[in-house]
């Protein structure tokens, strides 16, 4: 930020770094081993008698002296010139830092240049040990060079104590030194055999040509060993975050790595070609695939060692847009436009958010990344995000994948990036208008408070069931809501009737055909392992059918039911009515019927921040569009193949990996479940922490087209946060339980919550939720800005969906309706819609036999709290109810 930017959009400064470092470091690997190569083979020629080998070493010396001297020394010009514009205050770093370094490598290099010349061009007028003598002078200078510049390039992967003491021997002698350097020399003796091929195939002799190869071979597997040893030992010495970061999360990374490994096969088995007799072409076209594989070989190392200290240029010290982190704090707080020295934008307006955005892409993207360009380019990378998807990128960016910087700079100025970075895309940000439900009345079924001898409690289990509804793509909830359901004969004391009675649902019409709106069925068999009968849940059950007893539950059950939010008249409503009979199985007599809702959502809003727009008539569900672009960055980040297998029509389950109580998954062994996942991961990523951040995946928004929130505490303002916790509480809490899981550490370690993670308890998600007595401390009404985040449930038989009253009978849901819609209930599809039973057997939609109306089941009034404590009360929130 201290130095002009390079602007180069198609070839990005790195690129260039790449190209010319690659050939320069091959042909300079090769002047220090070929200068052993040299003098070795030379005293082998001498000590020997050997003219022939003599006379291989005098051509030879020409082609060296060619290719290191020219061809290298113009290479090494070239990476001083490009590295300087690339990135001026690294490079000025180092050179401050190690100048005297510097001064003595050029001082080997001369004596390499000196030598070399002495030794070619006087190789037959000296003496056989004046010209040994000149040929180890050369040899040890250029070694030496090699200590000089491993010392200077090791301290940028590894700085160690220099961090801190800023001395030049700390720097120099630092935890990759040693490795390196005999990683290095192991590399220069194995291009000095590689290269002696060149001049090896071009013997006529076929004898001689032969025994050359031969000879050249050895110096390409005796150091193999060495080079094996070294490499384990330099990658060790790595500090443990940077390997797990770059050899394990950065992709590309990954692809360096493949390149490495294959050439490295492919040079060693190749080469074993030259050591059988085989014709001069074959020999030659050999050895100079061999030479390109080598080239290869050595991009792939470079590659790894400079993908490793990412996201740094020196690592710990300055990020790779050459930023110091010690100004990181500063720049965040005062902004890094005003702080930059080479912009002419120092505050980001609303008129120049544009130009800002694209200084600030200059100054902290450029090193890395292209505009459709040749390598990074950012419009690819961030191709499916809308904006609210690049300033989630930016504010996750180094996060998780801390191979990447994090974005350096104050909220304004990471909008002005994002605003620029989606102007690249010429695409426009998907409008869509505020949904308004359609009002339905609901016929509410007759009770005679006098003659009716049933109560029929019918309840949907969950408050709001979600399906995914992208089965073709992939899916982690599926059709298959679950009811429940308690006859209650009436009387003085009341009985549970669970035999000679059948229960019978059947949903409203406009909701038979679900198969017509979804894809599941046709996906069924990837998705779940067996095909599925159109129209028909997982258990068997369809939209009618009978309730079966849950002798263990002691109610009636009926789960898997495939309800949708989709009418065949084309109207979304994502409260279907279920209409229930009691019937009498020895005369078919009726004994009671009642209504109930079955709230079902299509609605995440991935297409916030993925693209697209609702699959469904654009009101809901997840489109191609969107779910591709998940796939695509699921599949980047993870290494998986979930869009290929779905473009074969294979789509998955992502429960197929990742653990998932609700629906009853075990996943693979290592993995986060997938609530852990989830949260963790978008938690590191979603800007907002607040119900905002819930918004967008789950179907609580205000203005969205599903508004489940919508129970007594919605309407008093309490909200998803103040029981669930904030997104990074929310988070921390499950991924706690993960036992240390590698990834879990990795979600966890940037969350900052509100309540110290050290006092966050762990809970597992599905199975301990927040109880109501948290803040409804001996069903009293709740102390002022009381929240029941950190208290869990032990189990399962403690959530609210399964815990019964005093008597053990009767279960909490039954009276009080299903979580997030609890009695009297606001729905914006019909006032009346949640509230349907308290109205039928009370005429109030409050809790059933609230307001001391004992006689709906007891027939008449009843005057101890005999199901639970506080219950013989007024209702406290009258003014609240729906009127």
């Amino acid at each position: 930020m201290n130095y002009p930017v390079w602007e180069l959009y198609y070839f990005n400064s790195g690129t260039l770094v790449a190209i010319i470092a690659v050939f320069h470091v091959f042909i300079s690997h090769f002047a220090v081993g070929g200068g052993i190569f040299l003098w070795l083979t030379d005293l082998k020629s001498v000590r020997e008698g050997n003219i022939s080998l003599r006379q291989y070493v005098r051509k030879h010396v020409w082609f060296f002296l060619l290719l290191t001297m020219v061809f290298g020394g113009v290479t090494g010009v070239g990476i001083w010139f490009i590295i300087a514009l690339s990135s001026p205050w690294a490079t000025s770093l180092l050179i401050h830092t190690f100048v005297f370094a510097w001064a003595i490598e050029w001082v080997f290099f001369i004596v390499e240049i000196v030598s070399l010349l002495i030794y070619h061009y006087k190789f037959e007028t000296l003496s056989d040990k004046n010209r040994l003598r000149i040929a180890f002078i050369y040899a040890a200078s250029a070694w030496l060079s090699l200590f000089v510049i491993n010392g200077i390039i090791t301290f940028m992967l590894t700085p160690g104590q220099w961090l801190r003491t800023h001395s030049f021997w700390d720097g120099f002698f630092n935890p990759t030194n040693l490795p390196g350097l005999v990683f290095r020399t192991a590399i220069c003796i194995m291009f000095a055999g590689l290269f002696g091929f060149v001049t090896a195939v071009f013997e006529k002799e076929d004898k001689l040509r032969q025994e050359f190869l031969r000879y050249c071979v050895k110096w390409l597997y005796i150091p193999l060993p060495f080079l094996i040893i070294s490499g384990l030992w330099y990658f060790y010495s790595i500090p443990e975050n940077a390997r797990l970061t770059n050899f394990m999360l950065n992709k590309q990374t990954a692809n360096a790595v493949n390149v490495f490994i294959t050439a490295s096969v492919i040079l060693y088995l190749l080469s074993l070609i030259l050591v059988f007799r085989a014709s001069k072409l074959l020999h030659r076209i050999a050895v100079f695939i061999l030479l390109l594989v080598g080239l290869l070989w050595m991009a792939g190392f470079e590659y790894m060692r400079e993908y490793a200290r990412k996201p740094y240029v020196i690592y710990g010290y300055m990020y790779s847009p050459s930023i110091m982190v010690a100004d990181e704090k500063k720049l965040n707080k005062e902004g890094f436009l005003k702080n930059a020295k080479w912009t002419t934008i120092r505050e980001v307006t609303e008129e120049n958010k544009l130009i800002a955005g694209r200084e600030l892409f200059n100054l902290q993207c450029l090193s890395c990344h292209t505009i459709k360009g040749v390598k990074n380019d950012i419009v690819e990378k961030t191709k499916g995000l809308t904006y609210l998807g690049v300033i989630s990128q930016l504010y996750g960016q180094g996060k998780i994948l801390d191979y990447m910087p994090k974005f350096i700079g104050n909220e304004t100025e990471m909008k002005a990036l994002a605003t620029f970075i989606v102007s690249l895309h010429g695409d426009k940000e998907t409008k869509l208008t505020e949904f308004k439900p359609k009002k339905e009345d609901i016929a509410i079924p007759p009770f005679d408070s006098q003659k009716d001898e049933y109560v029929l409690l019918a309840w949907s289990s969950l408050g709001e069931k979600c399906v995914t509804d992208s089965d073709k793509w992939f899916s982690f909830l599926y059709p298959g809501s679950s009811f429940q359901a308690i006859l209650i004969k009436r009387g003085k004391k009341p009985e549970i009737i669970s035999e000679g009675v059948e229960i019978h649902y059947e949903v409203q019409k406009g909701y038979e055909n679900p198969s017509m709106h979804s894809d599941f069925w046709k996906y069924s068999q990837s998705l779940k392992g067996k095909k599925i009968p159109e129209n028909v849940g997982l258990t068997g059950k369809a939209l009618k059918g009978v309730f079966e007893y849950d002798k263990d539950k002691k109610i009636f059950s009926a789960e898997g039911i495939p309800v949708l939010p989709y009418r065949d008249d084309g109207v979304f409503n994502p409260y279907p009515i279920f209409e229930i009979k009691a019937v009498e199985k020895a005369t078919g007599k009726i004994l009671q019927t009642t209504k109930f809702v079955a709230p079902v959502s299509t609605e995440l809003k991935c297409f916030e921040c993925h693209g697209g727009k609702p699959r469904w008539r654009g009101i809901s569900g997840i489109s191609d569009e969107t779910a591709i672009n998940i796939l695509r960055v699921h599949d980047r980040n993870n290494g998986t193949k979930l869009l290929e297998s779905a473009l074969k029509g294979k789509p998955q389950m992502c429960q197929k990996c990742h653990e998932d109580f609700i629906v009853k998954s075990e996943g693979v062994k290592g993995h986060n479940s997938f609530s852990a996942s989830m949260h963790g991961w978008h938690a590191n990523y979603i800007p907002w922490k607040d119900e905002r951040a819930c918004n967008l995946c789950h179907p609580n928004d205000a203005k969205g087209n599903t508004r489940c929130n919508r129970d007594i505490h919605a309407k008093l303002g309490i909200g998803c946060t103040q029981c669930h916790g904030k997104l990074d509480e929310h988070a921390s809490s499950i991924l706690l339980s993960q036992q240390g899981t590698r990834t879990s550490k990795l979600l966890l370690r940037n969350l900052k919550p509100e309540t110290l993670i050290s006092e966050i308890t762990q809970r597992k998600s599905w199975i301990q939720q927040p109880d109501c007595l948290n803040c409804h401390v001996g069903f009293q009404k709740p102390k002022e800005n009381v929240k029941a985040f950190n208290k869990w449930t032990i189990d399962v038989s403690e959530l609210y969906r399964n815990k019964k009253d005093n008597t053990g009978k009767i279960p909490c849901i039954a009276c009080h309706s299903s979580p997030h819609a609890t009695y009297p209930s606001f729905n914006e599809y019909g006032k009346n819609r949640d509230n349907i039973q308290p109205i039928q057997y009370q005429r109030t939609p409050m809790p059933i036999s609230s307001e001391m109306k004992c006689e709906v089941c007891h027939r008449v009034k009843m005057q101890g709290n005999y199901h639970h404590a506080n219950m013989i009360r007024a209702f406290r929130n009258k003014k609240a109810l729906p009127q």
